[in-house]
C-alpha cells in the first residue's frame, strides 16, 4: 500500500495514536515531551515534524529544523583556496544560508529519523526523503538541506539519499567509552588505564580539586541560567563549527520533563560559576550534552578536564554501558578511552546549479585528525 505523510509544526498537535503506532517513545530522544523542550524554548527556529504513514498508521518518524547559518562557518573548515572559497561564499546573499535540518541540530548522533520495526526500511526512509523534498519546496528562503548523522551500519538505507541529488559528507566522530561492568566506582575505571593515563586522570582531579561541585536542580538552573548561557557561549565561540545556538530555558523544560536522566551539574570557583556539564540518560547510554566553561579559569583549575574525568562517574554511578561524549577534541577524550564512531552526513543546495557547483566541496570536507591512544592495560 502506498506510504504519504503529514506534517506537523508543533508536537502538541501530533495525534498519540502516531507516537503508539511508530513506537519511538522509548529512546527519549524521539519522545513528544524531549522535543517540546527544544520547541518551546528555541522560538527563533521553525520545527517540523514528519510522520510516514501507511493506511493512516504512522510507520516512521523524522523531524527538521530550519535554521540560519554563516556561509564562511562552513567554508573555513573545507579545504580549498581562498579563491574558491571566496567564490562559494558570493553565491549566497549577505553570506546567510537558511538551512533545513533533518535531524536535531543540537544533537551529534543518529537522532532525527526513526524506522517502525518490521517495516521495509528503505521504502519508509525513501519516503521520508520525499516528505522532506516537498518540505523544502513549501518553505520559503531556503537555501539547502543537511541530513544528518549516520552511523556506518546505516549507509545502506540513507545513501539513497544520493539518488535526490544530495552529495555525502564525513563529519567529527562521536567519541564513545565502552563501561566495563567490573568498574563500581572511578577508581576501578582508573585502576584499568595504564600508568601514564592514571596519573593524567589523577592529576586532573588534583588540579580541579579546589572547585566546589554539585548537581542542579530545576531551580538552580533557573537561578544560574544567565550564567550558564555565558558560559555555554564561551564554548561555542571556542567551536570551529555551530549551527545554533540553544537557548538553556531548555534545560529549564529537560529537567522538569526527565529529573531522573537529565543532569546539569555546576562547577565553583569562590561561589562563582566557572563551568557546568550536562548528560542525558538515554536507555544504557550516558550522552555528554553541552558544557560551558570559564577559559580563564581553565588553564589553572583544570575545569575541562576535570568535566570529562565527571561524565566517567556520572556513567558509572548511573550503569550506563556507553558514554558518548560527542564530537571535538577527539585526542583528549581518546586519552579517556573513547573510541571513534564515524558519522555520515547529507548536503544540497535546493537550486540545481549551485548544487552541482557545491557537491565536489562538500565531498572534500577534510575531518580533522588526531592520534588514537590505546589507553587500558
Amino acid at each position: 500500500m502506498k506510504l504519504n505523510f503529514e506534517v506537523f509544526t508543533t508536537v502538541n498537535d501530533i495525534p498519540k495514536n502516531y507516537w503508539d503506532h511508530v513506537n519511538c517513545c522509548s529512546n527519549i530522544y524521539y519522545s513528544p515531551e524531549f522535543l517540546r523542550a527544544f520547541e518551546v524554548a528555541n522560538v527563533d527556529i521553525d520545527f517540523n515534524y514528519i510522520f510516514i504513514l501507511r493506511n493512516k498508521e504512522a510507520v516512521a518518524f523524522a523531524y527538521t529544523q530550519i535554521v540560519t547559518i554563516g556561509v564562511e562557518t562552513i567554508t573555513k573548515n573545507i579545504k580549498m583556496s581562498g579563491r574558491i572559497r571566496a567564490m562559494v561564499n558570493r553565491l549566497f546573499c549577505n553570506n546567510q544560508l537558511h538551512v533545513l535540518f533533518c535531524g536535531n541540530v543540537f544533537l551529534s548522533g543518529e537522532y532525527g529519523t526513526f524506522l517502525k520495526a518490521g517495516e521495509d526500511k528503505i521504502a519508509t526512509f525513501t519516503a521520508i526523503a520525499e516528505a522532506v523534498k516537498s518540505l523544502s519546496k513549501s518553505t520559503k528562503k531556503l537555501q539547502a538541506i543537511f541530513v544528518k548523522d549516520f552511523k556506518d551500519e546505516s549507509l545502506y538505507i540513507t545513501n539513497h539519499l544520493l539518488d535526490y541529488d544530495y552529495a555525502a559528507m564525513n563529519v567529527e566522530p562521536n567519541m564513545i567509552i565502552s563501561l566495563q561492568p567490573e568498574w563500581n566506582s572511578f577508581k576501578d575505571y582508573t585502576n584499568a588505564l595504564k600508568s601514564k593515563y592514571r596519573v593524567k586522570a589523577n592529576r586532573a582531579d588534583a588540579k580541579s580539586d579546589i572547585l566546589d561541585a554539585k548537581f542542579f536542580s530545576k531551580n538552580d538552573i533557573k537561578t544560574y541560567k544567565t550564567q550558564l548561557q555565558e558560559l555555554y557561549q564561551n564554548t561555542i565561540d571556542n567551536a570551529d563549527f555551530n549551527a545554533q545556538i540553544l537557548n538553556l530555558d531548555t534545560y529549564i523544560h529537560l529537567k522538569k520533563e526527565f529529573e531522573d536522566e537529565f543532569f546539569v551539574k555546576g562547577y565553583f570557583l569562590n561561589e562563582t560559576l566557572v563551568g557546568f556539564l550536562s548528560a542525558m540518560k538515554n536507555g544504557d547510554n550516558l550522552d555528554a550534552h553541552f558544557i560551558g566553561i570559564d577559559y580563564e579559569k581553565n588553564k589553572d583549575y583544570g575545569i575541562y578536564t576535570r568535566i570529562l574525568n565527571d561524565y566517567l562517574r556520572l556513567g558509572i554511578s548511573t550503569q550506563a554501558k556507553l558514554i558518548n561524549l560527542g564530537r571535538t577534541a577527539s585526542e583528549i577524550k581518546s586519552t579517556l578511552g573513547a573510541q571513534p564512531e564515524a558519522l555520515t552526513c547529507y548536503f544540497k543546495h535546493k537550486r540545481y546549479l549551485p548544487n552541482q557547483m557545491l557537491k565536489p566541496f562538500i565531498k572534500n570536507v577534510k575531518i580533522k585528525s588526531y592520534k588514537q591512544h590505546k589507553v587500558y592495560k
